[in-house]
């Protein structure tokens, strides 16, 4: 990671314009691989350290179900490959999840020479917040949603029924939940974003807000399980934070912002 990637040029500072220097297309082709390539690297380079502890974070992501399981129940693999596959698989998710910001971070230099110096000093904090705001998604789906959603289904099991969740299963169920809770609570950036490009106003969102509840337990319903507990715990959170997302716009852009925009 070098230090010219983090400052823009002096010319494109000077002048609220893009970067003038312009490159040909093979020279944007060329750097759009490099910094591919490093992205890749770095994924690969995160997933080598977490392969010697792939297992203990499987039991790690398992506890919220075992933890509700009655007397000495477990969990299962139906195939073959499943006890390597399983832990394999989330181990590449977190190598992935743990490499975001270097990933943004590159996204980010790619752009930033053709972007206005008021554009880059908006997609920094951006960047940031959207990151910050995933991450607290993936851990509110953990340590709330879990808990709750596994202990309802444990509970509601007819009597004579053993529970036995397969591990792959298990792993496709709760990573569609990491990303949906995870996506779901970059609502205040996707509202500020529209404010401020002047897509819409905050007086219009605000009147919109009857519609905005339904549509959140709408996306609720599609994103989660087919149960009221899950869908209710992503509409809620997401209700709260387009909330915040208005508050913010309220605070940080102007009336007249909004009009230039």
């Amino acid at each position: 990671m070098s230090s010219n990637d983090l400052k823009p040029s002096p010319d494109a500072a000077q002048t609220d314009g893009p970067d003038p220097t312009e490159k040909p297309f093979v020279a944007h082709l060329i750097e759009l691989r490099n910094r591919m390539l490093r992205t890749l690297v770095c994924v690969f380079a995160v997933l080598l350290c977490l392969m010697p502890v792939s297992n203990e974070l499987y039991v790690w992501l398992a506890d919220p179900l075992l933890s509700k399981l009655p007397g000495s129940g477990t969990m299962i693999a139906t195939q073959v490959a499943s006890p390597f596959l399983a832990p394999f698989k989330l181990t590449v998710f977190v190598a992935v999840l743990i490499s975001v910001p270097y990933i943004f971070y590159q996204a980010w230099a790619f752009v930033a020479p053709g972007l206005y110096l008021h554009e880059r000093r908006l997609a920094l904090p951006l960047l940031f917040s959207s990151t910050l705001l995933f991450y607290l998604g993936c851990a509110f789906a953990y340590f709330v949603v879990f808990p709750l959603v596994f202990g309802f289904f444990t509970a509601i099991a007819p009597e004579g029924v053993t529970i036995m969740t397969d591990i792959t299963h298990y792993l496709d169920f709760v990573l569609m939940l990491f990303l949906a809770f995870g996506v779901a609570f970059e609502v205040p950036v996707a509202t500020y974003l529209m404010v401020r490009t002047g897509i819409t106003t905050v007086e219009s969102l605000s009147t919109k807000r009857p519609y905005i509840i339904v549509g959140a337990f709408v996306i609720g319903m599609l994103l989660t399980p087919p149960d009221v507990i899950s869908q209710t715990l992503l509409a809620l959170p997401m209700w709260v934070l387009y909330e915040l997302g208005l508050l913010l716009c309220k605070l940080t852009i102007k009336p007249e912002d909004e009009e230039a925009a």
